[in-house]
């Protein structure tokens, strides 16, 4: 693991506390908007479709997010999905300096159906590395995860406020190892997205056979069937993210997001261990080469919880790289492209 340049781990800790406490204001708002509800009708605006909805607590938690950050820290870049969308540019933007990358709510959907998958997800770069993350989830009981990646970090799970209980993440240190035969034996999480194209080669349906293949016995779909433990939807790409990170998921596949939906969680996730690549393999990987992280504006993610050596002998990335090719080899393609 190789630590920011530019940010004494001191730094990273100011930082860290900082963001923690901008998401728990940024909860706190969220859950007195939930109770204003019971009174006025939320009024939502439709983005690319009917299932990607932006409201007006999106946009203040966000003004709330940016306008804290900045005051802060003025010369840090951020990155901001209300922000970004309403622009025409969809180029990715982050460079190497300090740069917030922020979702102020993640489940925005989640939200509007007051089902608790909701998330503030704030996440932190140098380098174009994700090295602070902090994801608040206001509506299951105030949980809040976080970690600093970096080697003198740390990964946590934190309960009922600042002042509550306190999990070193993975929650089971050292991590099990993964199944032998993995992905049978999984649990896997992966979300339907956003594009929602009837044809044949769409996204969506490309989407629906990587799921039955993933859940199909072992011998099934033409070789293709994974047998895994169960998939879950929770319609929040970043809660998926920080269960494969905490150790309370196995593989998390997704593809159509951004990098405000993930920047955060791979922080956490980076910092207990796990790995995350491209969900579409690359065209020039040779078979048994290693595979590089994922570009974290590619908008492909396949993530791979942290483990320990297992009964074969087998390291942490070996067990973990095999996994990712046996998911690579039961899914299909996914056309998710931008400019870079």
């Amino acid at each position: 693991m190789s630590s920011p340049k530019s940010l004494s781990l001191q730094e990273l800790q100011q930082i860290h506390v900082f963001a923690c406490d901008i998401a728990r204001k940024a909860g706190k708002y969220l859950r007195e908007d939930q109770i204003r509800r019971q009174k006025v009708s939320l009024t939502t605006r439709e983005k690319l479709n009917s299932v990607d909805l932006v409201t007006a607590a999106d946009e203040t938690v966000e003004k709330l997010i940016h306008d804290t950050v900045l005051a802060a820290y003025p010369d840090h870049d951020f990155i901001g999905e209300e922000s970004y969308s309403a622009g025409e540019e969809k180029k990715f933007l982050l460079k190497d300096g300090p740069t917030w990358i922020i979702d102020p709510i993640d489940g925005t959907v989640n939200m509007v159906h007051m089902f608790p998958m909701t998330a503030v997800s704030i996440g932190f770069c140098i380098n174009s590395i994700p090295t602070i993350g902090v994801v608040y989830a206001p509506f299951l009981g105030g949980t809040l995860y976080s970690a600093i990646y970096h080697p003198d970090g740390g990964a946590w799970m934190s309960e009922f406020g600042p002042d509550g209980p306190s999990t070193p993440l993975p929650i089971i240190s050292p991590p099990p190892p993964l199944p032998q035969d993995a992905p049978k034996g999984c649990l896997f999480f992966g979300e339907w997205g956003k594009d929602r194209r009837d044809s044949p080669q769409s996204n969506l349906t490309k989407k629906s056979t990587n799921f039955i293949n993933m859940a199909t016995e072992i011998g099934g779909r033409d070789g293709k069937g994974g047998m895994v433990h169960g998939i879950r939807s929770l319609g929040s790409s970043t809660m998926d993210m920080v269960y494969i990170a905490s150790g309370q998921g196995d593989i998390m596949f997704e593809a159509g997001c951004w990098e405000w939906d993930v920047c955060a969680g791979i922080a956490i996730l980076l910092q207990t261990g796990g790995i995350v690549v491209d969900s579409n393999p690359p065209a020039d990987l040779a078979g048994s080469g290693p595979i590089p992280m994922a570009n974290i504006g590619g908008r492909r993610y396949l993530a791979i919880r942290a483990c320990s050596e297992d009964a074969l002998g087998r390291s942490p990335r070996e067990q973990q790289e095999r996994l990712v090719r046996e998911v690579w080899r039961r899914t299909e393609r996914l056309n998710y492209e931008r400019p870079m």
